[in-house]
């Protein structure tokens, strides 16, 4: 088997970012890594989200977040998760209903059980969110085969979500399940790749009730493929992170994001880890431009995250070993899109830039 110093010993081999987080699945994560980790983790997280448009500041979360993993047994693990997280702020009233300002909380929690094989993993898990106008539900069942060799593993994921909606007096549901396959190849004691597909059928109601003249199909079916590359160079003892993303929908929404990030580490347990991320999508076929007029169509939007754009995210993390148990980590990232920056066709005109950034802080320790 070849020595795999690629990526963390313990580390999750696929990651959600807060800003594509809405494009995934809840419920569908990916199966842990192979061998049981020998120590259980607890660890605490702090987010500070604040995005913006000129001359005027939106949309702020700020979220506090604990998980637990505890191997036992010799075969098992269980994980999970809670999360609490404050959203305040105010949107521009041509996009909605509701006043200039507006607050809301949410309380989220999953839990998964593992069971550890010679060359498999099975993975059972459940996740609640609950917010004053929208309830989510979900399970999931995944799983990993590896070769012999421990050089090829096959990861494979199934998932369904049953969210409740009743913002503005409604009462209305949405469905969604998710299948995911994918596999990771040490190619090298120094390169490892990754090759990852997910699709997911969504019925039922899409449409934000928040949003003014906002009517979208009861039906969105959604298909990633993913692709990450991860060497790590001996002199340095650093490790290169490459990803690529390409997502398409049935709204006839196509993405392309390609990032990088690069983890350093220094004496006294230092970890620098610079990052970059760009995006182009397409807009969805029902978006209406600025100053577009909406009559006679189906189904129409106004919402800016699903127009014509380019977008950059720059991030820098800072993690140090306190002692042979505690982590702490900070991480800042600066996010910009606008409709100009878009490379790969005509992106939206008219629309202001749209700003955000993002400052996580956590601590943990092994036991």
């Amino acid at each position: 088997m070849a020595e795999n110093k690629a990526f963390p010993a313990q580390g999750q081999l696929i990651g959600n970012a807060i800003l594509t987080a809405a494009l995934s699945m809840p419920c569908l994560q990916a199966a842990h890594a192979d061998n049981l980790p020998e120590h259980g983790l607890v660890s605490y997280k702090y987010l500070d989200y604040q995005d913006s448009q000129p001359g005027e500041d939106r949309i702020g979360v700020k979220a506090h977040s604990i998980m637990v993993m505890a191997p036992f047994a010799g075969r098992w693990m269980i994980q999970g998760s809670a999360t609490v997280d404050a959203v305040s702020g105010a949107s521009p009233r041509l996009w909605t209903m509701s006043s200039a300002s507006m607050r809301d909380r949410r309380n989220a929690e999953d839990v998964s059980l593992t069971r550890y094989f010679p060359n498999d993993t099975l993975t059972v898990g459940a996740n609640l969110s609950d917010e004053n106008d929208y309830t989510s539900r979900g399970i999931s069942l995944g799983g990993t085969h590896g070769s012999d060799d421990r050089n090829t593993t096959f990861h494979y994921g199934v998932g369904a979500n049953d969210d409740h909606i009743t913002a503005q007096g409604l009462d209305r549901k949405k469905n969604t399940v998710g299948v995911m396959v994918g596999v990771t190849q040490v190619f090298t004691p120094r390169d490892i790749g990754q090759f990852t597909v997910t699709h997911t059928n969504g019925h039922g109601f899409f449409t934000d009730p928040y949003k003014l003249a906002d009517f979208r199909p009861n039906e969105r079916l959604q298909s990633t493929v993913m692709l990450r590359w991860n060497h790590f160079f001996e002199g340095l003892e650093g490790t290169l992170r490459l990803n690529y993303r390409y997502y398409t929908d049935s709204w006839e929404i196509r993405a392309h994001s390609l990032g990088a990030e690069y983890v350093q580490p220094f004496p006294q347990g230092w970890t620098l880890t610079p990052s970059f991320r760009v995006h182009d999508q397409s807009a969805a076929q029902f978006f209406v431009e600025p100053g577009g007029v909406p009559a006679g169509l189906p189904y129409r939007s106004f919402d800016q995250r699903i127009s014509a754009y380019g977008a950059l995210t720059l991030g820098i993390k800072v993690a140090k070993e306190l002692d042979a148990n505690w982590t702490w980590d900070m991480k800042y990232e600066l996010y910009e899109q606008r409709g100009s920056w878009r490379l790969l066709g005509e992106g939206s005109s008219g629309l202001a830039p749209f700003r955000a950034r993002i400052l996580q802080l956590g601590l943990s320790r092994k036991f």
